[in-house]
């Protein structure tokens, strides 16, 4: 059964799994790492946890709902989390070759797997910029939306919708890519999470951004030219080229060797950022995942 609202889950672990949009993408930190909403998201839960709380994001950037099935679900599973977050088919929607029913097909073969091995299943629909790139792809995505909410309602997962708010799908929400994500979007992304738990509200992750004025034509032109030459010359080689920019990439709490995943948690005396946190015991890894969920969930 899906997580009424206005409830108080006890969360004690997370894991995160899917592609750039839960990777963190393009939220760069000092460090050259990425500081996505989901790792705001465990901040946060890991605060309202004193005694103890255990993440893992194993999300990885340009992945197809297929690689995520086969390469993060049986390490996700295997866990055993209070709390696990499922994002992805996005991918395969910009693809030439898409198809919707291949799509959902994977993305129920995912669910079917995760809701009985967590304590709450959340699913999302994206985002999506404003602008003409994206109006291409709008009955795409609202498509596999639709099914998402269909699959969700089947499973007992909650689904976060993130595609009809309209603060979201601001320019400004977006990094210089005009694909992933600022900080600011995700910090509001965490909330709309936080708040689909049943958490009590911290801010208005809806809320529209202040008017600005308008840039002038040639700061827009200049803006054209540098994405073009950064970001979208490089994404139209890989797609020629059948690449892409999770090859050879693991999860950040993806062990390569082992395929297998691990936890990370904040350090003694504090959280604070995820970037901070370290590398728990194997022993405490195998506790969890032996362990039932505590989290009330999917039934």
């Amino acid at each position: 059964m899906a997580l009424a609202m206005g409830t108080q889950p006890q969360i004690r672990s997370f894991v995160a799994v899917g592609d750039s949009f839960t990777e963190g993408m393009s939220d760069l930190m000092p460090d050259g790492s990425y500081r996505g909403w989901a790792d705001v998201l465990a901040a946060r839960l890991a605060d309202r946890s004193p005694d103890g709380f255990r993440y893992a994001n194993l999300a990885v950037r340009g992945k197809l709902i297929g690689q995520i099935v086969e390469e993060q679900l049986p390490a996700a599973a295997a866990l055993g989390a209070d709390l696990v977050t499922l994002v992805g088919g996005l991918n395969d929607a910009l693809r030439p070759g898409y198809d919707l029913a291949r799509v959902c097909e994977q993305l129920e073969k995912a669910v079917a797997t995760l809701a009985p091995s967590c304590g709450t299943l959340v699913l999302m629909k994206t985002p999506g910029r404003r602008g003409p790139v994206f109006d291409r792809y709008r009955p795409r995505m609202e498509e596999l939306f639709s099914e998402i909410d269909a699959i969700g309602e089947r499973h007992g997962a909650l689904v976060v919708d993130l595609y009809t708010a309209r603060s979201l799908a601001d320019q400004r929400m977006w990094a210089d890519d005009r694909l992933h994500l600022t900080s600011e979007a995700h910090a509001r992304v965490a909330e709309a999470v936080w708040q689909r738990l049943g958490l009590e509200r911290e801010s208005d992750w809806e809320a529209p951004l202040r008017p600005s004025g308008a840039a002038r034509w040639g700061s827009r032109r200049a803006a054209d030219v540098r994405f073009a030459r950064a970001h979208l010359f490089p994404w139209i080689g890989r797609r020629l080229t059948g690449r892409s920019s999770g090859d050879g990439r693991f999860g950040a709490q993806m062990d390569p060797a082992s395929r297998t995943a691990y936890w990370v948690g904040p350090a003694a005396g504090g959280t604070g950022p995820v970037s901070g946190w370290s590398r728990l015991p194997d022993e405490d890894s195998r506790d969890a995942s032996a362990g039932k969920p505590s989290a009330p969930g999917n039934g």
